[in-house]
């Protein structure tokens, strides 16, 4: 009743201004217009599913085609055996049905391309290829100059039975909704200068320049999708963002060159280890967490190119950002 009177005596420009606040503040992310223009020349070869095709007489002509994945050391009669492995032949069968259609993966990786050549003009899109890895999540992304090998079998999902041995902490990122950004991942390690400092805080801040940077090139990622948290885990790092920075003030880390604290902040982890009860609940890695949102209150605050801020030293990016935790 009190509704349809407020709409009989509201305004009809009245209606129209909360209509485009509604929906305007709920439009999300986007792509800039000068991104959208970039042309890029993307490749996506499926080499999985080109050798779960091939018969061992077909062989000579894929490895011509791919030369890079046959090494010489190895004779024809291995690649034969694999072709005949039932456990590569199931390997291959999981990978088809998950992937059977990696047209949403390749719009990502177009998109991902097009930032990365957007912010540094003299990227050259590399010819992807998909291959399967024996579940070598370790190394589910190579990327060179000219080539991305991409692990698909390491992409099938938390909960895939070929996972069931693997820590859940692991698992966990084997999910194809972090495909993209594993790739953006492997292209700042290339970028991003390591840290000259042995300090925690030139740690913190070498990974906070590689989250800053997956901010400008997945722009429609999530925020925990690009430090690969679950949404549950973004949620407590910042609720909690106050007392893990008092915690690491109070405890003089910053400048401490402890070889300790990597492992129990930076590296991925169950959960991170303050000692604390509330390191059960915690994510781990929640120090490049805290690394992030120095860089991003520095950039907010400084005017620098993209570029500028990836060569400056941590120290400087750390006094001049006059980082405060949110409450």
């Amino acid at each position: 009743m009190y509704r349809k009177l407020l709409c009989k005596q509201m305004p009809v420009f009245a209606i129209f201004i909360i209509l485009f606040a509604f929906f305007g503040c709920n439009e999300g992310p986007k792509v800039s217009e000068d991104v959208q223009k970039i042309k890029v020349d993307l490749q996506v070869n499926r080499f999985d599913t080109q050798f779960a095709e091939t018969t061992p007489e077909d062989l000579p002509v894929l490895k011509k085609q791919y030369p890079y994945l046959f090494p010489a050391q190895y004779p024809d009669s291995v690649w034969v055996a694999k072709m005949k492995d039932t456990i590569q032949m199931e390997l291959l069968s999981e990978v088809q049905k998950t992937f059977s259609d990696f047209s949403e993966e390749e719009q990502s990786l177009e998109l991902l391309f097009k930032h990365i050549k957007y912010y540094f003009p003299k990227f050259e899109a590399p010819k992807v290829v998909t291959v399967t890895s024996d579940v070598d999540y370790s190394n589910r992304i190579i990327l060179t100059d000219t080539l991305l090998l991409i692990g698909l079998d390491n992409y099938l999902g938390p909960e895939h039975r070929f996972y069931r041995d693997i820590q859940r902490y692991i698992s966990a990122d084997l999910d194809r909704k972090y495909l993209a950004v594993d790739v953006a991942s492997a292209f700042a390690k290339k970028v991003v200068p390591k840290p000259q400092e042995r300090s925690f805080l030139a740690q913190l801040i070498y990974y906070g320049k590689e989250l800053y940077l997956k901010d400008r090139l997945l722009p429609l990622a999530t925020d925990a999708q690009k430090i690969n948290f679950t949404e549950e885990q973004w949620t407590w790092s910042e609720a909690n963002e106050q007392p893990i920075w008092r915690n690491f003030i109070e405890s003089e880390y910053l400048y401490s060159t402890d070889n300790t604290l990597a492992r129990r902040f930076l590296d991925p982890a169950p959960f991170s280890k303050f000692g604390l009860e509330l390191d059960n609940e915690s994510p781990g890695r929640i120090g490049r967490y805290i690394g992030w949102q120095i860089v991003r209150a520095f950039m907010d605050k400084n005017e620098v190119t993209l570029q500028q801020m990836l060569s400056l030293p941590a120290d400087e990016i750390f006094k001049k950002s006059n980082y405060k935790p949110k409450k």
